[in-house]
């Protein structure tokens, strides 16, 4: 089913929440990097954020991701944009061993740190960052309390690590971060590049995969994360939240 997967998630502007103003947003609050930083994009998939990243900083961009065709076409929109001397696309695991300790300047990872969890995933950046790196994640998180429970055991199935904007500002100081910043992303972020799209290619996929049982699992599988941001958005969304590096 990984090639249904991927076929769902291929050929949209995003594969996850996010909108352009919020990367600019982010990026704006990181302002004590060298004047060409070394910078850590990680589960950059097909590379809005990339781009837009090229063109708030002058130095270099490794995206990592592990599906070829994705990075294909972010160096594809590289050498179209002219940002072919400052973005290398990596094949790689999020946590490739290969990465050097206390390299980075920056590492960014918008929707893909769930991919090894929030706490993980900031312990091991932070071995990658040099001694006054800034790491800038997008995680989802709750807004309010008690959800409906159609809505709680969602997320405990999908995500059982969500947790609220508090207790994620805590892990992130705990770990050995200065809190930059955080804020929360527009649901027009979660809709304009992400869902609506994806929801018009969802259609389309219920005719072609129509004899398809598992394909048409997966495909409403999908549809019900959407069904369920558009019923109950107010109580949970993505939040940036940019830290850096406590000098040692």
């Amino acid at each position: 089913m990984n090639e249904i997967f991927y076929e769902i998630f291929s050929n949209l502007p995003r594969q996850g929440p996010g909108d352009e103003n919020s990367t600019r947003k982010a990026a704006g609050l990181i302002i004590e990097t060298p004047p060409q930083p070394d910078i850590l994009d990680v589960g950059c998939g097909t590379g809005m954020q990339t781009l837009t990243l090229a063109s708030n900083f002058d130095g270099k961009i490794t995206a990592v991701d592990n599906h070829q065709p994705f990075l294909d076409e972010l160096a594809n929109k590289a050498k179209q944009n002219g940002f072919s001397n400052k973005v290398t696309c990596l094949n790689s695991d999020i946590l490739n061993p290969s990465f050097v300790k206390g390299q980075y300047d920056l590492i960014w990872a918008e929707g893909s740190i769930y991919i090894i969890g929030f706490k993980k995933g900031l312990k091991a950046f932070l071995n990658m960052l040099n001694s006054s790196g800034y790491v800038a994640v997008t995680e989802v998180s709750w807004f309010r309390e008690s959800p409906p429970k159609v809505l709680e055991d969602f997320w405990n199935s999908e995500y059982p690590d969500i947790n609220t904007i508090e207790n994620n500002l805590e892990i992130i100081h705990s770990l050995g971060y200065k809190i930059v910043d955080h804020f929360k992303l527009p649901d027009s972020a979660w809709l304009g590049d992400y869902y609506n799209p994806l929801e018009t290619k969802l259609k389309r996929m219920r005719n072609i995969y129509e004899q398809d049982e598992k394909a048409l699992e997966l495909i409403e599988m999908v549809q019900h994360e959407i069904d369920i941001f558009h019923k109950y958005s107010s109580y949970y969304g993505y939040v940036f939240y940019i830290a850096q590096k406590i000098i040692e």
